[in-house]
């Protein structure tokens, strides 16, 4: 068995990934930025004449990006953001590689992702977030998709999952609004400042959805997580209610 742990940002996904993995010893907990088998956030997708040059123009961090990357056919994943570097360029070239956030055409994309799905074969993983949030947050803001036409990429990711034996548990979080005020507390740096919240924050108002309805309040974030979750939720009722396990944020019995 394999488990998607699935919610919005301050649900609490990380803390269930882990609870679950000391449950279960013998499981692999797969979190955001690592190696994952079926997902890609955090990490850079490029071809092997795009990963040598960026193993000479970053040749003082080579070893450590050579450490991080992983040989995928003609193709080189990276888990950039465990490299560590004080130079700021350098991740922000790296996430240039990113395969979310509109910078890869749709049918692109979609090949992709479905193909990693299919070719997908393994057991007691535990994942972070692996099927929805990246995925939705790029078909929302970045490429401005209908709900129904979201509904029908995830059928296709349906299909592509067939065979496989996972579960899915979805945190619905009753109170979006709480949940973001708490985590906005504990994702400070050493002064206190809300590092975490200011780049939610600018990763909403930089997009393409955001910038075309003149959306630039706090309220307009809140309004696109409530539609997210609302929209997440239908996908696992329409799709996956076999696979699914909806529990409340930090209401649940483990």
């Amino acid at each position: 068995m394999n488990y998607f742990v699935e919610g919005l940002q301050g649900s609490g996904k990380s803390t269930l990934v882990r609870k679950l993995a000391e449950k279960h010893p013998g499981c692999t907990a797969v979190m955001e930025g690592d190696y994952s088998p079926v997902e890609l956030a955090w990490c850079a997708r490029m071809s092997e004449a795009q990963y040598s040059e960026i193993l000479k123009q970053w040749n003082a961090l080579q070893d450590q990006i050579f450490r991080k990357s992983h040989k995928e056919g003609s193709c080189r994943i990276v888990c950039y953001t465990q490299v560590k570097s004080e130079d700021r360029d350098f991740y922000k070239q790296m996430e240039s590689y990113e395969i979310y956030n509109g910078r890869t055409p749709f049918e692109e994309y979609k090949d992709i992702v479905l193909t990693r799905y299919r070719n997908w074969d393994g057991d007691g993983n535990i994942f972070e977030c692996s099927l929805f949030q990246n995925a939705v947050e790029d078909m929302i803001l970045f490429r401005e998709m209908s709900d129904d036409a979201i509904l029908d990429f995830y059928r296709e990711v349906r299909t592509a999952l067939e065979g496989k034996e996972y579960e899915i548990f979805y945190i619905e979080s009753p109170d979006i609004e709480k949940n973001l005020s708490t985590i906005r507390k504990e994702r400070v740096d050493k002064d206190g400042n809300e590092i975490w919240f200011n780049m939610l924050m600018d990763f909403f108002l930089s997009s393409p959805y955001a910038k075309k309805r003149s959306l630039d309040k706090y309220e307009d974030l809140m309004d696109h997580l409530q539609h997210r979750q609302a929209l997440e939720l239908r996908i696992c009722r329409e799709i996956f209610s076999d696979k699914l396990i909806i529990v409340k944020s930090r209401e649940y019995d483990l």
